[in-house]
């Protein structure tokens, strides 16, 4: 395709009016590869990498090109030509991608390192102290992201089995995720209530696996593949209505678990079955019928929603988070401007290129600023934790919150609601 439709979409040629960050741009350069009339090289393998992965380009392409497959393909190709390879860089991708995010236990005993480290008040000491001014500048930014580890993660919160508030309609197993689960526990909590108060039953083993997107996004599809199996091992889709996802980045991937899997004759039929029992949080809500909080006692609120690109581009659901906000009694929503442009958080592309991701989180900002809002919903952990970070720099007061978050709220707020699902 030529047509040029999803240039004005791409974050990445809207900041530059170059051909070659658009998802035009980059679609040819992988054609001429394929079709060996261009020699992968640096430049192309530092493309590959400036593109955000946003897939807003899908949702405009008429076509239907597959852009995240071919994207996530390229950057396959840069890996195992080691177009990027570097000593610093090889190691870094060594201990995140093909070691901590392997195995959560090394993630979450990271984490309470951290924690240790923020309760102690050694990270308080240290960004007083005239030591942080001698860090490199990239050093301090890094430093200043760091985010805020809970007392507690998923395990702790979370019963193996959670109990239908009422009558048990459906049993479903709950995916708490790996930087949701190590910054955003909470979240995995509020998104359980909820579905016990819709009448389900949730399963939520205590240790699980990563998704796998991290690895795909990365060039790393064997060891995607191998994560998928791990979860298909863990949660045989056969045994439970739907498998719930409350993450966009990861739900987009999670549901392309056959694909992924469709050369392994032991696998790829349960991951067809996978995929089509993979649901969004907001999507399976909006499919079985959401039970409305009860209106006493709810504070009025004004809340705008900032949509993950993952769920509204690669998942294409847009109306059911809004149509839960709207549910929530007291609270009013205002359309966001551009809601659906990226906020630079991207996976892990705010750390790798944080001047484009820095451009972008201002932009976002600015638009939330205009709402009036005192809270923003998004339902993406990555893009969670950016807003925060984004609206702390920029001395705005307002929150930022998960929809299930708000939602297990209201149901809170109501003695009747509460009681029940105590006394499970």
């Amino acid at each position: 395709m030529h047509c040029g439709l999803c240039l004005p979409t791409c974050p990445t040629y809207d900041a530059t009016k170059l051909e070659r960050h658009s998802p035009r741009g980059r679609i040819a350069l992988m054609r001429a590869i394929a079709d060996e009339r261009f020699e992968p090289t640096v430049a192309f393998g530092d493309e590959m990498y400036f593109c955000l992965g946003c897939l807003a380009c899908m949702t405009a392409c008429p076509a239907g090109v597959n852009y995240a497959e071919l994207f996530e393909r390229a950057r396959a190709e840069v890996e195992a030509k080691r177009l990027l390879d570097s000593p610093k860089r090889r190691l870094i991708r060594w201990f995140t991608v093909k070691w901590l995010f392997m195995d959560l236990r090394r993630l979450l005993l990271l984490g309470r390192v951290l924690r240790l480290y923020q309760q102690l008040g050694l990270q308080a000491l240290l960004r007083g102290s005239r030591v942080m001014k001698l860090l490199p500048r990239r050093l301090q930014e890094l430093e200043a992201m760091t985010p805020v580890i809970p007392p507690q993660f998923s395990a702790d919160l979370i019963a193996p089995v959670t109990r239908a508030v009422g009558e048990r309609k459906y049993r479903v197993a709950m995916l708490t995720g790996c930087a949701q689960d190590l910054i955003f526990s909470e979240v995995n909590r509020d998104t359980v209530e909820v579905l016990a108060h819709n009448g389900c039953e949730v399963v939520t083993p205590p240790e699980q696996q990563c998704c796998g997107s991290l690895h795909a996004h990365n060039g790393e599809l064997g060891l995607a593949a191998e994560l998928a199996r791990k979860n298909l091992d863990q949660f045989p889709p056969e045994q439970f209505d739907a498998i719930i996802s409350n993450a966009g980045g990861c739900g987009s991937h999670l549901k392309h678990y056959h694909k992924l899997l469709a050369d392994d004759p032991r696998y790829r039929e349960r991951a067809a079955l996978w995929d089509r029992k993979l649901k969004d949080v907001h999507e399976f809500l909006a499919q079985i019928g959401l039970k409305a909080p009860a209106p006493e006692n709810q504070p009025a609120l004004t809340v705008t929603y900032h949509e993950s690109c993952h769920l509204s581009h690669g998942q294409k659901i847009v109306l059911p988070p809004r149509q839960i906000l709207q549910r929530i009694p007291g609270l009013t929503l205002v359309e966001l401007s551009e809601a659906n442009w990226c906020c630079g958080s991207a996976g892990i592309y705010n750390l790798v290129q944080p001047e484009m991701a820095n451009q972008l989180l201002e932009r976002k900002i600015k638009h939330i600023r205009s709402t009036g809002a005192t809270v923003v919903a998004n339902a993406n952990s990555g893009c969670l934790l950016q807003l925060i970070n984004g609206l702390r720099q920029a001395g705005l007061p307002i929150r930022v919150a998960h929809p299930m978050t708000l939602l297990a709220e209201a149901y809170r707020r109501n003695p009747i609601d509460a009681q029940a699902l105590s006394a499970r």
